[in-house]
């Protein structure tokens, strides 16, 4: 049996979730209709009403009601639907996830739908998906769908929008029951045959690391490259705490100079923490910290333009980080390393750390780069990470499969050990 997760308020937009409903069953899947309204009467009966939603974010319905803050209630079904999900999920009885909503709806349904692991199919269709929709699918996979009209009625402009939605949310939800079937649990990412490996890249540090993907991969791994614009990063993190990486080549870091300087790439300062904390054999080095990003050229903060700046793209303006800035980020690297409980190594390419930092590039500043192998080897005196010194830039082809291989041998013996 397929079973499709409808969640949604069923007072406010009940209509429109029976006519979804209505609509999935027609494609010969089952519907889990889940309930997160608080103020009126639902306009169509649930299969799990919103009582059953509040308590399981520890709280009775009433209780929600008489305290009459719309914003409480609103985090507080949030929470219960996230547990009502991930419930389901366990028990095996969610195959999708389909929800529809303005900001408070997608809000609800997009909390629940970041809890369930990556691979089950999730999709919002929002009248907030024009926009920003960071908050809403954070590190998940979630996929926004533009609903043009507000949620508000079945019309000629929603109707075939939300057919689409259907169809998707079916199709997905029968592929993913599919692989569950066959594995014998349900599908989820890491489960092949070939170990996982993380690693981080961005255009400036691509032929480096593409050249120990192709190596990793040739030792008979699944290389999973994450393109370091804040969201990459947070994503590697996320996974990473999840155990699901046998190793992490983590050769880009420029998302902790956004972090320190102000960029807007940044992944907070949790980025470096997780594979540390997880105890993965982790490789670690020191690509793209030798700039910050910010937006298109005219955005560019008045404290930053009579630094050397570099317009990547149309999109993308960078300047060169200072010999104090490189300093700080040294003593930031090795403070997370540091605190690593598994296998750790540094691998510095001291003549460039991409390709504007190679020689004869737009960034090559060798006192800058000193400054950061200077803070980083002394952060790490007396730690069990490893450094390594290349005498090469981050983009050698050598440099990336002499890290690879540092990886694989050091994964090889965690699991001799083990």
């Amino acid at each position: 049996m397929t079973n499709v997760v409808l969640v949604g308020t069923l007072d406010t937009k009940g209509v429109e979730y029976g006519w979804l409903r209505e609509r999935l069953l027609r494609t010969g899947v089952e519907v889990i209709m889940v309930d997160t309204g608080i103020m009126g009467e639902p306009r169509v009966p649930a299969d799990i009403p919103r009582e059953a939603v509040a308590r399981a974010a520890g709280i009775e319905l009433p209780e929600l009601r008489t305290a009459a803050d719309r914003g409480a209630a609103v985090t507080t079904m949030a929470q219960g639907a996230e547990a009502t999900l991930l419930r389901l999920h366990a028990e095996g009885r969610l195959h999708a996830v389909l929800a529809i909503g303005g900001s408070g709806g997608t809000s609800i349904a997009t909390r629940a739908m970041r809890a369930l692991p990556l691979g089950v199919p999730k999709l919002m269709v929002s009248s907030m998906a024009s926009g920003d929709v960071a908050p809403y699918v954070g590190s998940s996979d979630i996929a926004m769908m533009y609903s043009v009209v507000d949620i508000a009625g079945i019309n000629s402009i929603s109707a075939p929008v939300l057919a689409n939605a259907v169809e998707a949310a079916a199709g997905m939800a029968k592929a993913f029951e599919r692989a569950s079937r066959e594995l014998h649990r349900p599908a989820r990412l890491g489960t092949g045959s070939r170990p996982l490996i993380a690693a981080s890249m961005a255009g400036v540090t691509t032929i480096g690391v593409d050249a120990a993907r192709e190596h990793l991969t040739g030792l008979g791994y699944e290389v999973l490259v994450f393109h370091v614009s804040g969201t990459g990063g947070r994503t590697l993190e996320t996974l990473a705490g999840q155990g699901i990486f046998a190793g992490v080549l983590d050769l880009t870091l420029s998302e902790l100079a956004d972090d320190l300087c102000g960029g807007i790439l940044t992944a907070g300062p949790d980025r470096l923490n997780a594979a540390g904390r997880a105890g993965i054999p982790q490789v670690v080095s020191l690509g793209a910290l030798d700039m910050v990003k910010f937006g298109p050229l005219e955005t560019l903060p008045d404290r930053a333009r009579y630094r050397r700046v570099h317009v990547h793209n149309p999109s993308i303006t960078v300047i060169r980080t200072t010999p104090a800035e490189c300093a700080e980020l040294g003593r930031r690297v090795a403070a997370k390393l540091r605190a690593a409980t598994g296998p750790t190594a540094v691998c510095v390419p001291l003549r460039g750390l991409s390709t504007l930092g190679a020689p004869g590039g737009t960034y090559h500043d060798p006192d800058a780069d000193r400054a950061l192998f200077s803070a980083l080897r002394e952060g790490l005196r007396g730690s069990s990470a490893r450094l390594y010194d290349y005498d090469t830039h981050i983009n050698d082809p050598d440099f990336g499969r002499a890290a690879a291989d540092r990886l694989h041998a050091m994964i090889g013996a965690a699991r001799a050990a083990a």
